[in-house]
């Protein structure tokens, strides 16, 4: 069971249960209000740094080191597993330092299907202090062993809204949200360099007419294009992170266009391929979170002032 929990999603999602492997991520789980079912120990040592309280709410069984080693997907395992029931976003606590630090800055995942990156991307979005993420249904699942990895506690630290369509993302983001989209066209190409493949669907007649769809997919909006270092930033604002091969989807660039957001550019040395999404996410974020924090700056400073006459 708790092998089969790790390898399918589609287990996870029909019982309603996650597994957590390791100290910190567990004891993150559990301060953060995700309720622990069944704990698997080797050692009583494993037990002293978790909550108490929430410990006598769950089975724990000890069992022998092999067996967690059989069971885990670490190379050096440390000796404890948790099944978890699957955390809601809607019911947890997360810490008061990284609410504190939240700024009204917003990710949105479109297609991310690498576990190593998504889980970073998450830990990112922490780091930079996002008020929320939001995984569209084409990304991979974050309850993964490899994302959990990858994201270092983030599960934990702010909410993940996950298995959006994109007829449902606005209403999961603030009234009056400009939307961006991170992108590789530079500004001023031509809208021929840059093709949106259309997403997965039934066979259908070709158009037509050559204006009802271009050749190489969905027609979608163009976009204001510029460098992300360049002012971007008003509140809230949120980002989209297109996936590592099929890049932004049709969807995305209609939400942005819908609230006049615009394509932001992280400028590479010709000849190199646009950047990996992860490191694409964190450079954006990052840069988000150092406009925002310097426009408040600003307005602290001039209420600040005094008033004349």
């Amino acid at each position: 069971k708790v092998v089969t929990i790790a390898k399918s999603k589609k287990f996870r999602d029909h019982h309603g249960k996650v597994l957590l492997e390791g100290q910190r991520l567990i004891k993150d789980a559990l301060e953060a209000g995700a309720v622990l079912q069944t704990l698997f120990f080797s050692t009583m040592g494993h037990l002293k740094e978790l909550p108490e309280a929430q410990l006598k709410r769950a089975n724990l069984v000890k069992v022998k080191f092999e067996d967690i080693k059989t069971w885990s997907e670490l190379v050096t395992p440390q000796g404890l597993l948790g099944i978890f029931s699957k955390p809601d976003h809607a019911k947890m606590s997360y810490p008061a330092a990284q609410l504190a630090s939240s700024l009204p800055l917003l990710l949105i995942c479109d297609n991310i299907r690498d576990p190593g990156n998504l889980g970073t991307i998450l830990r990112s979005a922490a780091g930079a202090g996002c008020e929320k993420v939001l995984l569209t249904k084409g990304c991979v699942d974050p309850w993964e062993p490899k994302v959990l990895r990858a994201g270092m506690g983030a599960h934990f630290r702010l909410p993940i809204v996950t298995n959006l369509d994109w007829e449902s993302v606005p209403a999961n983001l603030p009234p009056g949200i400009l939307v961006c989209v991170a992108d590789n066209k530079e500004p001023g190409a031509p809208a021929e360099a840059v093709s949106v493949p259309r997403e997965k669907s039934k066979p259908r007649a070709a158009p037509e007419r050559e204006d009802e769809e271009g050749a190489a997919g969905e027609r979608v909006p163009e976009l204001a294009t510029q460098y992300y270092y360049e002012n971007w930033t008003r509140t809230p604002v949120a980002v989209v992170i297109g996936g590592e091969t099929q890049g932004l989807s049709p969807g995305a660039l209609h939400l942005a266009a819908s609230t006049g957001g615009k394509r932001l550019v992280i400028p590479v040395v010709p000849g190199v391929d646009s950047l990996n999404s992860a490191i694409a996410a964190a450079v954006v974020l990052f840069e988000g979170k150092r406009q925002l924090l310097r426009r408040h700056k600003q307005e602290d400073e001039r209420q600040k002032l005094p008033v004349v006459g």
